[in-house]
């Protein structure tokens, strides 16, 4: 499998200026974090003119490359840098507003990621990124100055200058033989674009063609610093960023294990789960003899790409959730494996739903500390940009430690990674956006985690149980006070909102939710208004008037006959 391989050169310098108030730096890391994060070059140059130019050239750079490194594996790379930027920005400003000494800090950034097969870029300013592709040199980015004449060097955006920064985020697909060029004002301007054209073509070497960039920049009378990074793109991954995390997709799909027979490293004990498309072990780790949960696809599955690939990308993001809240993967590398399987860790205890089956009742306080676990779990979810998608008494596990786990991560997804509008869960759980064919979101986490409580307590769903392919109308939920009067309505309010037919009445986030459960009766939800009748079933309304106009009608016309 080829690597992405890359060439990087860089040059700056002062000139006439009293100092140099641009910025380059770049990260190229080892082979692991390059195809999950991907290697990162960016160029600042700091506005002329205000105090702290270079710092917030400087900061803007070494805080952007230190920290997108630092960012969940699982947020798409737009996502990532946007959160790092507008964490530089609000720093910069609240920096510029208490030091009277770096007042109008502000830079401009331009930013490449190389990972996988594609390029992904981050602009801002005035400073720009060029594309050498099989002789074709062109501009990928464009200028954020006022399109006057007098005012082509004012900055309409840069980091700094605002409280709301807007950045510009592109991609597009990586090829070897690609040359970027990102470059100061004080380059592009007076080298102008076939000058530049030239020094690429001129040059094989990336860090002879920065420093031959800067040096004409001056020689032709630029009075401004001049910075360029060259970047050559040698080789991309033979496969995407998907395969290439996912070597383990030429591995074959095991036989069905029987007790006692073995699977690499692992003694098979026994089968604890049976569907479709899985098939759960519990095995025995012949090193140490600790207990293990081993998934894989059933042999029917044995050609189903889709279903191959499924699994696959779900240990992938299982690896990622680090948390006592969730079963954790054990780290194996394709050669420790012989067949397409992964493997968690093991718990004793049940599910919910098992103790909903074998008759358990669950009281309100401890249904409370259940809820308060679970919404836990969902907020580190949502930290990492995951959305678990099939939250349900079957899939929260109550742990013989008294620790709550949520199980199955079988059709999770990131939101920016994968398709989040699939309509995947299980319906009696699922948002009614959801069953009218919208993505998922946190609203529809969170909504099937009141509906899981809610279940819990009454055995009942808010707005009855939903077959598959059923399409429902959604009207007010029932309150659970009408199953379980003992259910307090602080408790009913929490539920209430949590499974509102309209997303926008529900929590916003995980967090919400949680403080809300904690805080219990101290600080009370309002109980939530019923929707009015003409907004829950309009074509009822429109039949009630048109039967009230029609009685109305034939009561004046017996009124006009008797008269």
């Amino acid at each position: 499998m080829g690597l992405l391989q890359l060439v990087v050169g860089n040059a700056t310098a002062t000139g006439p200026r009293e100092r140099n108030e641009d910025f380059c730096g770049l990260v190229t890391p080892a082979a692991a974090q390059l195809a999950d994060k991907g290697a990162l070059i960016a160029l600042a140059d700091g506005v002329s003119g205000g105090a702290g130019g270079r710092e917030a050239a400087e900061y803007t750079v070494r805080g952007l490359l230190a920290d997108y490194y630092a960012t969940p594996d699982t947020w798409a790379v737009p996502f990532a840098v946007d959160k790092v930027l507008v964490a530089i920005n609000r720093w910069l400003l609240a920096q510029a507003s208490t030091r009277r000494d770096l007042a109008g800090m502000s830079c401009t950034l331009s930013a490449v990621v190389l990972r996988g097969c594609r390029y992904y870029l981050a602009h801002v300013g005035d400073s720009r990124i060029y594309r050498l592709r099989a002789g074709a040199f062109m501009q990928l980015t464009t200028d954020h100055v006022w399109d006057k004449p007098d005012m082509r060097h004012v900055l309409k955006r840069a980091v700094g200058l605002d409280q709301h920064l807007s950045v510009d985020f592109s991609e597009g697909e990586l090829l070897a033989g690609d040359v970027f060029l990102l470059v100061s004002d004080g380059v592009w301007e007076p080298v102008g674009e076939l000058g530049m054209l030239n020094t690429l073509n001129l040059f094989d070497s990336p860090q002879l063609a920065a420093d031959e960039l800067v040096r004409i920049a001056h020689k032709q009378g630029g009075q401004d610093n001049a910075s360029a990074m060259v970047v050559r793109i040698d080789s991309v991954p033979d496969k995407n960023l998907r395969d290439q995390l996912s070597a383990e997709r030429s591995l074959p799909v095991p036989p069905r294990l029987k007790p006692n027979t073995r699977l690499d490293s692992f003694e098979v004990l026994s089968l604890i789960h049976e569907s479709r498309m899985s098939l759960l072990y519990q095995v025995r780790r012949l090193v140490d003899g600790r207990l293990w949960v081993l998934k894989t696809l059933p042999p029917q599955a044995a050609h189903d790409l889709a279903a191959t690939d499924a699994l696959i990308q779900e240990e992938w993001l299982a690896k990622k959730v680090i948390a006592h809240y969730f079963p954790q993967i054990l780290p194996l590398t394709t050669e420790e494996r012989s067949a397409l399987y992964y493997v968690m860790s093991w718990h004793e205890g049940a599910t919910l739903q098992q103790h909903l089956d074998n008759g358990r009742h669950f009281g309100v306080a401890e249904s409370v500390q259940i809820g308060i676990r679970l919404v836990k779990g969902l907020a580190a979810l949502q930290r990492l940009n995951i959305l678990h998608r099939d939250i349900k008494p079957a899939n929260v596990h109550l742990g013989a430690d008294d620790k709550l786990r949520i199980l199955d991560f079988g059709v999770a997804a990131s939101a920016g990674l994968h398709d989040v509008s699939d309509g995947a869960g299980t319906p009696s759980y699922m948002a009614p956006e959801l069953i009218a064919g919208e993505a998922a979101s946190v609203a529809s986490e969170l909504y099937a985690a009141g509906v899981t409580l809610y279940y819990l307590l009454t055995r009942k769903y808010p707005y009855g149980e939903v077959e598959p392919f059923q399409h429902p109308k959604f009207g007010d939920p029932i309150p659970p006070t009408r199953y379980r009067p003992e259910i307090p309505h602080w408790l009913e309010n929490i539920l209430l909102k949590a499974v509102a037919r309209d997303p926008k009445l529900r929590f916003e986030t995980a967090e919400e939710m949680l403080l809300a459960l904690e805080q219990g009766e101290h600080r009370a939800l309002a109980a939530p208004r019923r929707t009015p009748l003409l907004v829950r079933d309009p074509l009822r309304v429109w039949r009630l008037l048109a039967l009230f106009s029609i009685v109305l009608n034939l009561m004046l016309v017996f009124l006009l006959v008797v008269s």
